[in-house]
C-alpha cells in the first residue's frame, strides 16, 4: 500500500498540515520538527504526488506548448528551444499539436487551463479573430501566455517574434541586386500574419526599386509542400514567368524544388530561389539555397526566458514583445545566370 501524508505524519507525531508545509516549503516550521518529517520520509520511502502538490499549491511545475505543425522541423527547433530553457529552470513540458485547427487548439487551451498549467507559450492559428469562442477561451485563461512566431490580432500579449516584413523585403531585395525584375513570390495563408507581412516587405522592395508589381507572380502555397509542387509546374510552363521566386516556408521550398528537378531545371540558371528557413535535407543532397533564417532555435529559447520573467515579476499586467531580426544566409541560389 502506497505511503501517504497522512502515515508519515503519525510516524514523525506531527499533524498532516505540518508535513504538508515541510513538501511544499510553505509557512514556519520548527527545525527540529522538519528533521524529524524528512526522517519519517526517508525511512518510508515517501514519494510526494506531483498531482498532490499542484492542488495545495493551484498550479503546476509544467509548461503547456501548442504549435500548429509538430512535423515541421521550424517548429521542432523553437520546441528544442523551449525545452533547454524549461529543463534548466526545473520546468516541465506538455505538447499540442493543432495541426492549424482553431478547433484543436481552444481544446488544448481548456485542457491545460483544467489541469492548471503554470503557464503557456503557443503559435496561435489563422483566422482567430472571426471565432468567437477562441477569443473567449484566450481572455478567459488567467495564464500566462508567451506567443511565439505568429500575434494575435484581437488582444496584445507578450510574444517573440519576428520582423517578416524586413524578411521579405531583405530576400527581394537581395534578387533585385542581383538583376533580377520578375519575382514571384510563393506566400503562406494570407490571413496568417507572418505570411501577410513577408508580402508586404516583397512589395515595399519592388517599390523602392521602381519594379512593377505582377500580381500574377503572388502565388497562394498555403505554407504546403502539395500545393508549392503544383504551383512550380504551372509556373514553368507560363509564358511570362518570373526568372526568380520566393518561398516563404521549408514545406514550399521543398515542393518548389520537386517540381523544378522533375522538369530538368537547374536553380538558379532556370529559376533563382531565396527561401525562408533552412532545410538541411537540401544541404545533405548538395542543393545550396539562399535563406532567411527566422532563427527559430533562438525564438524558443526567449519566449520560454520570457515567461519565467513573468512568473518571477509581481506586475501581473507584465507584458513584453520582442522582434527578433531575421538574418539572410547567402548560398548562390539567387544568382541571376
Amino acid at each position: 500500500m502506497a505511503v501517504t501524508i497522512s502515515d508519515i505524519a503519525k510516524k514523525a507525531g506531527v499533524s498532516s498540515a505540518t508535513v504538508s508545509r515541510v513538501l511544499n516549503d510553505s509557512g514556519y516550521v520548527k527545525q527540529s520538527t522538519r528533521e524529524k518529517i524528512e526522517a519519517a520520509i526517508k525511512e518510508m520511502n515517501f514519494t510526494p504526488s506531483a498531482i498532490a502538490r499542484s492542488l495545495s499549491k493551484n498550479e503546476t511545475n509544467t509548461i503547456g506548448v501548442i504549435v500548429p505543425d509538430i512535423t515541421n522541423s521550424y517548429f521542432g527547433e523553437v520546441i528544442k528551444g523551449i525545452s533547454e530553457v524549461a529543463e534548466a529552470n526545473n520546468l516541465n513540458i506538455i505538447l499540442f499539436n493543432t495541426d492549424n485547427y482553431l478547433e484543436k487548439e481552444v481544446r488544448a487551451l481548456n485542457v491545460l487551463k483544467e489541469q492548471r498549467i503554470k503557464g503557456i507559450i503557443m503559435t496561435p492559428g489563422f483566422g482567430e479573430e472571426n471565432n468567437k469562442e477562441y477569443i473567449e477561451t484566450i481572455n478567459n485563461l488567467n495564464i500566462p501566455i508567451v506567443l511565439v512566431s505568429a500575434d494575435l490580432k484581437f488582444k496584445e500579449l507578450s510574444g517573440i517574434f519576428v520582423d517578416n516584413v524586413l524578411g521579405g523585403f531583405n530576400a527581394t531585395n537581395l534578387l533585385i541586386s542581383e538583376g533580377h525584375t520578375k519575382i514571384g513570390i510563393m506566400t503562406g495563408i494570407l490571413s496568417s500574419e507572418p505570411a501577410a507581412e513577408r508580402v508586404v516587405g516583397y512589395k515595399k522592395a519592388l517599390k523602392e526599386a521602381n519594379i512593377e508589381i505582377n500580381d500574377k507572380y503572388i502565388l497562394d502555397g498555403q505554407f504546403s509542400m502539395e500545393k508549392a509542387y503544383e504551383l512550380t509546374k504551372k509556373l514553368l510552363d507560363s509564358k511570362d514567368k518570373p526568372t526568380a521566386l520566393i518561398t516563404s516556408s521549408n514545406r514550399m521550398t521543398m515542393g518548389a524544388i520537386k517540381a523544378l528537378k522533375e522538369n530538368n531545371k537547374n536553380i538558379p540558371k532556370d529559376l533563382a530561389i531565396v527561401a525562408f528557413d533552412k532545410v538541411d535535407l537540401l544541404d545533405v543532397l548538395g542543393i545550396r539555397i539562399t535563406y532567411i533564417d527566422e532563427c527559430p532555435m533562438e525564438l524558443g529559447r526567449n519566449s520560454m526566458n520570457l515567461l519565467c520573467d513573468i512568473f518571477n515579476d509581481s506586475d501581473k499586467n507584465f507584458k513584453r514583445r520582442v522582434i527578433i531580426v531575421p538574418k539572410l544566409i547567402i548560398k548562390g541560389s539567387e544568382k541571376k545566370r
